[in-house]
Protein backbone atom coordinates (compact mmCIF):
# COMPACT_ATOMS: atom_id res chain seq x y z
CA UNK A 1 0.00 0.00 0.00
CA UNK A 2 1.58 3.40 -0.74
CA UNK A 3 2.11 5.57 1.76
CA UNK A 4 0.96 9.27 2.15
CA UNK A 5 1.71 11.54 4.42
CA UNK A 6 -0.16 14.93 4.50
CA UNK A 7 0.91 17.79 6.16
CA UNK A 8 -1.46 19.97 6.85
CA UNK A 9 -3.02 22.07 10.38
CA UNK A 10 -6.31 21.58 10.98
CA UNK A 11 -6.90 25.25 11.50
CA UNK A 12 -6.58 25.28 7.66
CA UNK A 13 -9.62 26.31 5.47
CA UNK A 14 -7.55 24.61 2.25
CA UNK A 15 -6.39 21.26 4.43
CA UNK A 16 -10.41 20.86 5.15
CA UNK A 17 -10.96 21.08 1.35
CA UNK A 18 -8.27 19.27 0.10
CA UNK A 19 -9.05 16.44 2.51
CA UNK A 20 -12.81 16.45 1.06
CA UNK A 21 -11.46 16.27 -2.73
CA UNK A 22 -8.79 13.36 -2.09
CA UNK A 23 -12.05 11.44 -0.26
CA UNK A 24 -14.04 12.13 -3.12
CA UNK A 25 -11.57 10.60 -5.44
CA UNK A 26 -10.77 7.59 -3.40
CA UNK A 27 -14.52 7.14 -3.71
CA UNK A 28 -14.45 6.47 -6.85
CA UNK A 29 -11.52 3.75 -7.05
CA UNK A 30 -12.82 1.46 -4.48
CA UNK A 31 -9.80 -0.92 -5.49
CA UNK A 32 -7.14 1.40 -4.01
CA UNK A 33 -6.22 2.76 -1.13
CA UNK A 34 -3.57 4.87 0.62
CA UNK A 35 -1.72 4.29 3.82
CA UNK A 36 -2.03 8.19 5.45
CA UNK A 37 -0.33 9.48 7.76
CA UNK A 38 -1.59 12.62 9.22
CA UNK A 39 1.56 14.98 9.71
CA UNK A 40 2.20 18.26 11.86
CA UNK A 41 2.76 21.65 10.90
CA UNK A 42 1.56 24.91 12.74
CA UNK A 43 0.15 28.04 10.61
CA UNK A 44 1.01 30.23 13.18
CA UNK A 45 4.13 28.54 14.93
CA UNK A 46 4.13 31.37 17.38
CA UNK A 47 0.47 31.77 18.49
CA UNK A 48 -0.29 32.35 22.16
CA UNK A 49 -1.45 29.28 23.77
CA UNK A 50 -4.57 30.91 24.70
CA UNK A 51 -5.09 31.88 20.55
CA UNK A 52 -6.21 35.29 19.68
CA UNK A 53 -9.68 36.93 17.87
CA UNK A 54 -10.19 35.46 14.84
CA UNK A 55 -11.18 38.80 13.33
CA UNK A 56 -8.23 40.50 14.72
CA UNK A 57 -5.69 37.98 13.75
CA UNK A 58 -7.17 37.45 9.82
CA UNK A 59 -7.02 41.67 9.48
CA UNK A 60 -3.56 41.54 10.63
CA UNK A 61 -2.34 38.77 8.39
CA UNK A 62 -4.28 39.72 5.08
CA UNK A 63 -3.23 43.86 5.55
CA UNK A 64 -6.67 44.69 7.00
CA UNK A 65 -10.44 44.36 6.89
CA UNK A 66 -10.67 44.49 3.38
CA UNK A 67 -8.17 41.80 2.73
CA UNK A 68 -9.56 39.61 4.99
CA UNK A 69 -12.56 39.63 3.03
CA UNK A 70 -11.13 38.58 -0.36
CA UNK A 71 -9.28 35.66 0.78
CA UNK A 72 -11.91 34.05 2.53
CA UNK A 73 -14.63 35.04 0.10
CA UNK A 74 -12.45 32.91 -2.17
CA UNK A 75 -12.28 29.94 0.40
CA UNK A 76 -16.53 30.30 1.13
CA UNK A 77 -16.83 29.78 -2.58
CA UNK A 78 -13.95 26.72 -2.79
CA UNK A 79 -15.66 25.35 -0.01
CA UNK A 80 -18.94 25.50 -1.49
CA UNK A 81 -17.53 24.14 -4.36
CA UNK A 82 -16.35 21.41 -3.02
CA UNK A 83 -19.83 20.79 -0.46
CA UNK A 84 -18.55 21.55 2.61
CA UNK A 85 -20.16 23.78 5.50
CA UNK A 86 -18.17 26.73 6.83
CA UNK A 87 -19.67 28.18 9.56
CA UNK A 88 -17.67 31.74 9.87
CA UNK A 89 -19.47 33.75 12.19
CA UNK A 90 -19.27 30.73 14.87
CA UNK A 91 -15.91 30.73 14.52
CA UNK A 92 -14.74 33.08 16.76
CA UNK A 93 -11.09 32.63 17.98
CA UNK A 94 -8.15 31.28 16.30
CA UNK A 95 -6.71 28.28 18.12
CA UNK A 96 -2.77 27.62 19.02
CA UNK A 97 -3.27 23.49 17.66
CA UNK A 98 0.28 22.11 19.05
CA UNK A 99 -2.13 20.42 21.19
CA UNK A 100 -4.62 18.97 18.27
CA UNK A 101 -1.04 18.00 17.05
CA UNK A 102 -0.35 16.01 19.95
CA UNK A 103 -3.56 14.36 20.01
CA UNK A 104 -3.21 13.80 16.32
CA UNK A 105 -0.08 11.98 16.91
CA UNK A 106 -1.37 9.71 19.59
CA UNK A 107 -4.35 8.47 17.42
CA UNK A 108 -2.20 6.91 15.07
CA UNK A 109 -0.95 4.79 17.63
CA UNK A 110 -4.81 3.58 18.17
CA UNK A 111 -5.33 3.59 14.41
CA UNK A 112 -7.82 6.49 14.64
CA UNK A 113 -6.04 9.20 12.74
CA UNK A 114 -8.49 10.14 10.22
CA UNK A 115 -11.37 10.12 12.47
CA UNK A 116 -9.47 12.63 15.10
CA UNK A 117 -8.64 14.53 11.89
CA UNK A 118 -12.23 14.50 10.66
CA UNK A 119 -13.75 15.59 14.11
CA UNK A 120 -11.20 18.12 14.65
CA UNK A 121 -12.05 19.96 10.61
CA UNK A 122 -16.19 19.33 11.80
CA UNK A 123 -15.91 20.93 15.25
CA UNK A 124 -13.15 24.22 13.80
CA UNK A 125 -15.50 24.96 10.64
CA UNK A 126 -18.43 23.85 11.31
CA UNK A 127 -19.09 24.11 15.10
CA UNK A 128 -16.79 27.33 15.57
CA UNK A 129 -15.56 24.71 19.17
CA UNK A 130 -11.85 25.91 20.07
CA UNK A 131 -9.50 23.04 19.47
CA UNK A 132 -6.86 24.07 21.62
CA UNK A 133 -9.67 23.52 24.96
CA UNK A 134 -8.62 20.35 26.45
CA UNK A 135 -12.31 19.49 27.11
CA UNK A 136 -12.76 19.81 23.27
CA UNK A 137 -10.20 17.78 22.28
CA UNK A 138 -11.07 14.88 25.14
CA UNK A 139 -14.37 14.62 23.50
CA UNK A 140 -12.89 14.53 19.63
CA UNK A 141 -11.00 11.48 21.77
CA UNK A 142 -13.64 10.07 23.10
CA UNK A 143 -15.78 10.17 20.00
CA UNK A 144 -13.07 8.78 17.44
CA UNK A 145 -13.42 6.05 19.70
CA UNK A 146 -10.00 6.38 21.67
CA UNK A 147 -9.22 6.41 25.43
CA UNK A 148 -10.37 9.69 26.34
CA UNK A 149 -9.25 9.07 29.85
CA UNK A 150 -5.57 8.67 29.06
CA UNK A 151 -5.92 11.08 26.55
CA UNK A 152 -6.91 14.22 29.16
CA UNK A 153 -3.84 12.73 31.49
CA UNK A 154 -1.24 13.61 28.31
CA UNK A 155 -2.86 16.94 27.81
CA UNK A 156 -1.58 17.99 31.19
CA UNK A 157 1.75 17.45 30.72
CA UNK A 158 4.51 18.24 27.90
CA UNK A 159 4.18 14.83 26.50
CA UNK A 160 5.62 14.89 22.42
CA UNK A 161 5.33 18.88 22.60
CA UNK A 162 9.06 18.44 21.35
CA UNK A 163 8.70 15.92 18.89
CA UNK A 164 5.70 17.26 17.05
CA UNK A 165 7.70 20.82 16.62
CA UNK A 166 10.65 18.58 15.57
CA UNK A 167 8.25 17.12 12.85
CA UNK A 168 6.80 20.76 11.38
CA UNK A 169 10.40 21.72 11.89
CA UNK A 170 11.35 19.08 9.69
CA UNK A 171 8.66 19.67 7.03
CA UNK A 172 9.90 23.31 6.87
CA UNK A 173 13.70 22.00 6.21
CA UNK A 174 12.09 19.69 3.43
CA UNK A 175 10.91 22.74 1.47
CA UNK A 176 6.78 22.87 2.71
CA UNK A 177 5.80 26.50 3.16
CA UNK A 178 2.25 26.12 3.29
CA UNK A 179 -0.32 23.13 3.62
CA UNK A 180 -1.71 21.02 2.67
CA UNK A 181 1.17 19.22 0.96
CA UNK A 182 0.78 15.93 0.08
CA UNK A 183 4.12 13.11 -0.05
CA UNK A 184 3.02 10.26 -2.04
CA UNK A 185 5.53 7.17 -1.33
CA UNK A 186 7.96 9.46 0.16
CA UNK A 187 8.92 10.56 -3.28
CA UNK A 188 6.89 12.89 -4.50
CA UNK A 189 4.77 15.95 -3.18
CA UNK A 190 1.46 17.38 -4.48
CA UNK A 191 0.73 20.63 -2.93
CA UNK A 192 -2.41 22.80 -2.70
CA UNK A 193 -5.90 21.28 -2.18
CA UNK A 194 -5.73 19.37 -5.82
CA UNK A 195 -9.13 19.22 -7.43
CA UNK A 196 -10.90 15.20 -7.79
CA UNK A 197 -9.08 14.66 -11.13
CA UNK A 198 -5.78 15.06 -10.27
CA UNK A 199 -5.92 12.49 -7.37
CA UNK A 200 -7.65 10.21 -10.20
CA UNK A 201 -4.97 10.53 -12.30
CA UNK A 202 -2.22 9.93 -9.46
CA UNK A 203 -4.21 6.98 -8.45
CA UNK A 204 -4.58 5.69 -11.90
CA UNK A 205 -0.68 5.78 -12.48
CA UNK A 206 0.36 4.06 -9.06
CA UNK A 207 -2.30 1.27 -10.34
CA UNK A 208 -0.89 1.41 -13.48
CA UNK A 209 2.65 0.92 -11.98
CA UNK A 210 1.51 -1.77 -9.28
CA UNK A 211 -0.34 -3.84 -12.04
CA UNK A 212 3.29 -4.13 -14.32
CA UNK A 213 5.29 -4.45 -11.31
CA UNK A 214 2.77 -7.59 -10.68
CA UNK A 215 3.24 -8.93 -14.16
CA UNK A 216 6.80 -8.67 -14.19
CA UNK A 217 7.09 -10.42 -11.00
CA UNK A 218 4.64 -13.40 -12.41
CA UNK A 219 6.57 -13.31 -15.70
CA UNK A 220 9.28 -14.70 -13.92
CA UNK A 221 8.11 -16.98 -12.10
CA UNK A 222 7.43 -18.23 -15.33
Amino acid sequence: MTVLDIIFDPICPWCYIGKSKLEKALAERPDFAFDIHWRPFQLNPDMPAEGMDRRAYLEAKFGGKEGAVKVYSQIAQAAEAAGLEIDFEKMKRTPNTIDAHRLIKWAKVEDRQGAVVSQLFDRYFRQGQDISDHEVLVAVAKTAGMESEVVARLLTGDADVAETRAEDEQARRMGVTGVPTFIVGGRYAVPGAQDKDVWLRVIDELMAASEQLATASTDKLH
